[in-house]
């Protein structure tokens, strides 16, 4: 049976599929996942026992899935990835899909704005919100990538081959991932923000179809950042913390 009384952060982790149960009710698994499920599902006038319904289903499957694990197209589940190779899918799948997406959807808001935004001025704050995300989420991730992944890699490396944690710049690796979840913490208010301007990415009446685009790929880029910042807030970072102290002795 699962426990209500546990954090949504803690399904997320235990239960990977069960973060696409709280997308489609619109709970935040990521920077605010640290709630317990009661006081969210009341909170946000869910009930509790078809919400615990819907996460034993997904933990069904999820282990279900897990019995195929010898199959070639099986994926690997982040908690027992090595911390190397959770960075890589980070990077490979998640970085890359945001600046893909970053770069069309500015153009894509611009040509909406110029098409709508006198009808619908709130496209007009939507467009300074997206403006601001992407201001702050490319030097984000290019600090990750430059600095604190790169970290993550080798401290993993010495711990395997039990070497002393390599030299870190920015003294303990809880500095730049307290700096990291500050700033998923902003992007994940700005998504809030352009959420709530969008009216839940509702196309009004007289949207054309690059307006309904727009929303559509807004919802999809929001889903993609909660997967990606739980990723990293969730288990990449507590894992990289445990290892440190354990490369220092601590543990």
């Amino acid at each position: 049976m699962l426990e209500a009384t546990r954090t949504v952060r803690e399904f997320a982790i235990e239960i990977p599929s069960a973060t696409r149960v709280f997308e489609a009710l619109k709970i935040d698994y990521c920077c605010g996942g640290n709630r317990p499920l009661t006081e969210v599902c009341q909170q946000n006038g869910l009930e509790l026992d078809e919400v615990l319904e819907l996460l034993d289903e997904a933990k069904q499957t999820h282990l279900e899935t897990q019995t195929q694990a010898a199959l070639p197209h099986a994926k690997a589940d982040p908690q027992s990835m090595s911390l190397a190779s959770l960075i890589n899918l980070i990077v490979e799948k998640h970085h890359t899909y945001t600046r893909q997406e970053l770069e069309r959807l500015t153009a894509l808001l611009e040509k909406v704005c110029t098409a709508h935004g006198t009808n619908h001025p709130e496209l007009l704050d939507i467009r300074s919100q997206f403006q601001t995300l992407r201001a702050e989420l490319e030097p984000h991730m290019l600090k990750e990538e430059r600095i604190l992944f790169p970290y993550i890699t080798r401290l993993e490396t010495a711990v395997g081959q039990k070497q002393p944690a390599p030299f870190a710049p920015f003294g303990e690796v809880a500095n730049p991932i307290m700096v990291m979840t500050r700033e998923h913490e902003a992007a994940g208010g700005i998504l809030i923000t352009i959420r709530e301007l969008s009216n839940d990415f509702k196309t009004p009446d007289d949207g054309c179809f690059s307006y309904r685009t727009l929303y559509n790929e807004l919802a999809a880029l929001e889903a993609d950042l909660h997967q990606h910042i739980h990723l990293e807030n969730n288990i990449l970072f507590p894992r990289s913390l445990k290892m440190e102290q354990k490369a220092a002795g601590k543990m």
